[in-house]
């Protein structure tokens, strides 16, 4: 299924309805990419030896697909089987969080947090195809920092041996989103506390060239622009 021809929402299951403030859920599939393509780093959830386990890790989106990476010798790789097997593969839960805003009430109840986040429930299983592995490294790369892939030197046979990458298909997944000042009680709109919004902005500083960088090697264009 190419792009054009996607559903505007992905499907809702019982696993991506949440229980609570299910006015803030969304399936919408252009908001979900846009939350997933704003960062790199994800938690992963799996079940290991009967107890869970979330790890941070990086990831890389190509359409309706997400790429996890990770280590040959990783447990969650050695657990998940691979692409195209007909085995059980690696239940996970993967989710990612932007925090934009703190909410400061008049009372501590009602303290909050401006947020979206996504949560995706699947089966993961470990890409072993070379083509699909390179383009699956390539976008991890990209996510990080757009257009640097094709402006370093791509992973050797020994790299690519010692790198695993997990997929995941975009399937059970959800947006939610608080946008918003606080929800003060009427009785406590006359206290005198401060209240409102303070926004938290995700920046960048100067580049720092590395020690051994020969003068004559520019700065990036993609890491230049303001």
């Amino acid at each position: 299924m190419t792009p054009s021809q996607a559903p505007p929402s992905y499907r809702a299951t019982d696993r991506t309805v949440p229980t609570r403030a299910r006015e803030r859920a969304s399936h919408d599939r252009a908001l979900v990419h846009a939350i997933l393509d704003e960062t790199s780093v994800c938690h992963l959830g799996f079940v290991r030896d009967g107890a869970p386990v979330v790890l941070p890790t990086l990831y890389g989106r190509v359409g309706d697909t997400l790429y996890v990476h990770g280590s040959t010798g990783s447990r969650p790789l050695r657990m998940a089987g691979h692409a195209g097997q007909a085995g059980p593969g690696l239940e996970v839960c993967l989710t990612v969080t932007h925090v934009d805003g703190l909410v400061l009430a008049r009372s501590a109840f009602h303290h909050s947090v401006n947020y979206r986040s996504v949560v995706v429930h699947g089966t993961a299983r470990q890409v072993t195809d070379p083509e699909e592995k390179r383009t699956a490294l390539d976008s991890l790369v990209d996510h990080v920092v757009p257009g640097r892939s094709a402006d370093s030197r791509p992973a050797n046979a020994k790299e690519l041996a010692a790198t695993a990458v997990l997929r995941l298909d975009l399937d059970e997944v959800s947006a939610k989103v608080r946008t918003g000042g606080p929800s003060d009680d009427p009785e406590d709109l006359a206290l005198p506390y401060w209240t409102g919004v303070v926004p938290l902005v995700r920046g960048y500083g100067a580049p720092v060239p590395a020690d051994d960088l020969a003068p004559s090697v520019p700065l990036p264009a993609y890491l230049s622009a303001p």
